[in-house]
């Protein structure tokens, strides 16, 4: 790049906000998975929105890409900018203020670069809930989460991120600074324009702030995990326990035994938690906003009596906050468990929930045919129809040559999935790992729009171009 390019680059922050030095700048350019390994010109890390304009305009006079990062924890590659190209990547990271927060309104306006469980402890502070919650939630961002759609284990309750912003601010790639910061629930003025930015993966602009939904603090936590045949089972027990509880279930989280085996052989502290083992579980945890125990009265009773109807073979509710952490302890122990088992090939779909335990079969039957051996290890928030179909490498394969099917193995389960009409990203996004597929599962019609308005919003091509629309490799001029 011309020296008075990254002048222009280096001048639109301080000296804190410019990383240059290839040591400094390797964790930006790497992805947990290690599918991807980026390259670019610099790491720039403002501090504020002005700063964030100042770099986009300068980008855009330089036709510098630009390849926005939160907390870096994304699964899909979408930001890792490529090797070789005139990019630098945007970190958000220090951008991490809390704003503002309003009891009467229940929200919280916090910067793009907030941890998310810090957002949590702020409202928690506040005798307030932020109900979104996965598993990278001690590093992953609100601004990564906001552009991904992100999703996690209380969705049934709560939706995804998408449910739960009222409004943002964001740098156009013009540099232009577009205030929407409102806290309005209802505003009937035309196009609702925080949606081209959610789910947009820094495609259309660099999101620098939100405004988020804040919900009663639960006075009550009922927490089971429970034992099913099978999940069709588990799909019915569901519909019973949403109807027992009055909808208050904030978790549905399915579970084969083959994962809970992984966790004990491979996770210390995993207690096995049942006396007998079971095909499958489901843990369950609803939530009340007031103090009393009717809610655990309502799930006892529909638990007995799908006892009695066989739905149920087995189940302990947790006496104590020691005792629901134990049992989440399992659900997270499974997903760390599966890289010790060797290579894993992963899937993050939805399908309707009445399909999930149809999609499961299928899938289940078409990943053995194609390889003798594969273990299939489905699970995850079926509450909400999402299911993270992960295959495990047959014992005693090798890992490079299983690794090597993961397009094939995608090819099979995406295909039932979109069968079944469901999708082939729930809440992980598209990046750009997925996004030659998006031929495959958006009609003509939806990916020129989508193509319209990346073009008149970044008419050169300069906000993360090789992520989510295929085909867009970024500016002419290159």
């Amino acid at each position: 790049m011309a020296d008075a390019s990254l002048s222009s680059l280096r001048n639109a922050v301080d000296p804190a906000g410019w990383i240059d030095e290839p040591a400094d700048m390797a964790p930006f350019l790497h992805e947990q998975r290690g599918r991807f390994q980026g390259g670019a010109l610099a790491v720039v890390r403002p501090s504020s929105t002005e700063q964030v304009a100042a770099v986009v305009a300068a980008a855009r006079q330089a036709r510098v890409q630009i390849v926005p990062q939160g907390g870096n924890t994304g699964l899909v590659g979408g930001s890792m900018s490529y090797p070789g190209e005139r990019a630098i990547v945007l970190s958000l990271q220090r951008m991490n203020r809390v704003r503002d927060l309003d009891l009467l309104d229940y929200s919280i306006t916090v910067e793009a670069g907030c941890i998310l469980a810090n957002v949590q402890q702020a409202a928690e502070d506040a005798d307030r809930l932020f109900p979104l919650s996965l598993g990278s939630e001690g590093s992953c961002t609100i601004g990564g989460l906001l552009s991904t759609n992100a999703g996690g284990t209380m969705t049934i309750r709560y939706g995804n991120m998408r449910e739960l912003i009222l409004g943002i601010e964001a740098v156009l790639p013009d540099g232009r600074v577009w205030n929407g910061l409102r806290r309005l629930h209802k505003n009937n003025t035309g196009y609702d324009l925080k949606h081209l930015f959610i789910g947009g993966e820094g495609t259309l602009g660099i999101v620098t702030a939100a405004v988020l939904k804040l919900f009663p603090r639960p006075r009550q936590i009922e927490t089971a995990l429970i034992a099913v045949p099978d999940p069709t089972a588990a799909i019915a027990l569901l519909a019973r326990l949403r109807a027992a509880t009055g909808d208050a279930l904030s978790g549905f989280e399915l579970m084969p035994r083959m994962l809970i085996e992984f966790a004990l052989k491979h996770i210390a502290g995993v207690v096995d938690p049942l006396k007998a083992p079971s095909p499958w579980y489901v843990l369950v945890e609803a939530t009340a906003g007031t103090p009393g125990s009717m809610l655990r009265e309502s799930i006892e009773g529909a638990l007995a009596v799908a006892i009695d109807d066989g739905l149920v073979t087995d189940g302990t509710l947790a006496e104590s906050e020691a005792r629901r952490n134990a049992l989440w302890f399992i659900r997270e122990a499974i997903v760390q468990s599966q890289r010790y088992e060797g290579g894993s090939i992963k899937h993050d779909i939805s399908v309707p929930v009445s399909r999930v335990a149809d999609f499961i079969e299928r899938a289940d039957a078409a990943v053995k045919a194609a390889m003798p051996g594969i273990r299939p290890v489905p699970f995850g928030h079926v509450g909400d129809g999402n299911i993270h179909f992960n295959l495990t490498q047959p014992v005693g394969a090798d890992q490079a040559d299983f690794l090597a099917q993961w397009e094939t193995m995608n090819g099979i389960v995406h295909e039932i999935a979109l069968d079944l009409g469901g999708s082939i990203s729930a809440e992980h996004g598209i990046g750009r790992f997925k996004r030659d597929e998006m031929r495959q599962v958006k009609s003509p019609v939806e990916l020129d729009m989508m193509q319209r308005v990346k073009a008149a919003l970044d008419p050169h091509r300069l906000l993360n171009p090789r992520a989510l629309l295929p085909g867009d490799d970024g500016d002419d001029h290159q």
